[in-house]
């Protein structure tokens, strides 16, 4: 049996996406010390996740593995989000690709209220919108997660639901919690 050829990247589908003060890049397989430092490891980092936080490197290994076949089916794009000009990696941003893009993000502690996030966000979004196929960027948060949606909110989404009892926060309990939905259109 052949192995399937990597899709190539299309034109617009960039590895690398700049701000002023970060660099959103494709991660590598180096990047897992740093980002179970940073992130991946820290149980109140993760606490409104879909994810609990990686008792172990090898976790965040596999975590990336997975991440690198999205890229290279171009199904989701997780960008490692690192600081200029020192490239020490500080968060996440994940865009699962359809024609409602998905929208997801991780900040290490260490950088919360800063506008880190809601600048990454941002040229996630732009990016996202940019390309024809994404008619709308969307993202879920719990509703007691009010950081999260600050940070939708300031990056342009509205918030346009009240989900009832819609998603499992493993951290929080096993019973489904209260999102609220945010969207922008093309």
């Amino acid at each position: 049996m052949a192995i399937p050829a990597k899709r190539p990247e299309p034109e617009g589908s960039p590895a690398v996406l700049e701000t002023p003060r970060l660099l959103l890049r494709k991660p590598v397989q180096a990047d897992a010390p740093a980002i179970f430092e940073a992130y991946a490891g820290d149980p109140e980092v993760t606490r409104y996740l879909t994810w609990k936080a990686h008792a172990r490197l090898d976790e965040t290994r596999a975590w990336l593995l997975k991440a690198l076949t999205g890229w290279d089916e171009m199904t989701t794009l997780v960008w490692v989000i690192t600081m200029r000009p020192t490239s020490e990696v500080i968060g996440a941003v994940e865009l699962r690709l359809e024609a409602q893009a998905n929208l997801g993000f991780v900040l290490g502690r260490r950088y919360w209220n800063r506008g880190y996030m809601t600048e990454a966000v941002r040229a996630v979004i732009a990016w996202a919108l940019g390309r024809e196929e994404v008619e709308r960027v969307w993202a879920l948060c719990a509703v007691e997660n009010t950081a999260s949606s600050r940070v939708l909110e300031k990056a342009g989404l509205e918030q346009e639901a009240l989900l009832r009892s819609w998603m499992v926060f493993p951290n929080l309990s096993p019973v489904p919690q209260d999102c609220y939905r945010y969207s922008r259109q093309a």
